[in-house]
């Protein structure tokens, strides 16, 4: 396809600001994926096109952020992981499919994430709060002599040991979904990476959002792969789009560090339900 000048500086802002957005929020891809329709490249192809070139933005914005993940990392490779098999299955999903059939839902889970992350500090305290005394895996109740530990093997229903390891299954089984998703469309992953960790995570906002940022690179580095070999990709436009992303990904990442994290949140919910809308009238 032929394409003028203003056509790769309009791809070249879009992909700016969608790296940007990306490493604030989540949700850059309803400014990419738009322009891209709109230069005349066909949905499928605008979709696989604009995760390619994303991906150095994902990329800058971890790396911007690599203080903020450096004490996190021993603990998240298996979400790392998961993340990159929930993004492989999700392209695959992409190619074997009629896109509108997964899109239909998008809004939904996108607005799901928003309500998530605005009611995530009740949810974590309910979800890290003790039992109460005398219930299973709580205080024993006073007079009775100390439980000790359980014996080797499964644990008891209700055992705190048993309820984090339940925490950190639920936790990998939310990331692996949303990470199906991501690797399918990819609008709002991060809104819902965000809203999932916060839940399951007692790190400040900031920080979740560094740990993102590296699950969103894992997730886009399998479905770039994968996409790099469709047939679908329209690869004039990627050297363009990759270098303005890396830039807007590495601004983002920066400023995610000087804004207070309940500014953060209000804006990652505002994008959100700004992508949501777009969604539903498109």
């Amino acid at each position: 396809m032929a394409l003028s000048t203003l056509d790769y500086l309009a791809a070249a802002g879009a992909a700016a600001l969608a790296g940007a957005i990306n490493a604030l929020a989540g949700g850059g891809t309803l400014v990419s994926f738009p322009t891209l329709v709109g230069l005349g490249v066909p949905s499928v192809a605008a979709n696989v096109t604009n995760a390619v070139a994303l991906l150095p933005g994902y990329l800058a914005g971890t790396w911007a952020q690599r203080d903020d993940l450096r004490p996190q990392l021993a603990g998240a490779w298996r979400a790392a992981v998961i993340a990159t098999a929930g993004g492989l299955a999700g392209s695959i999903l992409l190619v074997a499919i009629p896109p509108h059939a997964f899109r239909v839902v998008v809004p939904y889970l996108i607005v799901m994430s928003c309500v998530l992350l605005v009611a995530q500090d009740r949810l974590r305290r309910w979800l890290w709060s003790p039992p109460p005394a005398g219930s299973p895996g709580g205080d024993p109740p006073a007079g009775d002599p100390p439980a000790g530990d359980p014996p080797a093997g499964r644990l008891p229903a209700g055992h705190p040991r048993a309820n984090h390891a339940g925490r950190g299954a639920a936790l990998l089984a939310s990331v692996f979904v949303a990470s199906i998703y991501g690797g399918f469309f990819g609008a709002g992953l991060g809104i819902m990476l965000l809203a999932i960790l916060g839940v399951f995570s007692s790190e400040s906002l900031v920080k979740l959002n560094a740990l993102k940022q590296l699950l969103s690179f894992g997730i886009s580095i399998v479905a770039a792969v994968f996409f790099a070999f469709s047939g679908h990709v329209r690869w004039q436009l990627v050297p363009v789009m990759a270098a303005a992303s890396l830039v807007g990904g590495a601004g983002g990442g920066r400023l995610v560090r000087v804004i207070p994290g309940v500014v953060l949140r209000r804006i990652v919910v505002v994008v959100g339900l700004g992508v949501a809308v777009a969604f539903w009238v498109a």
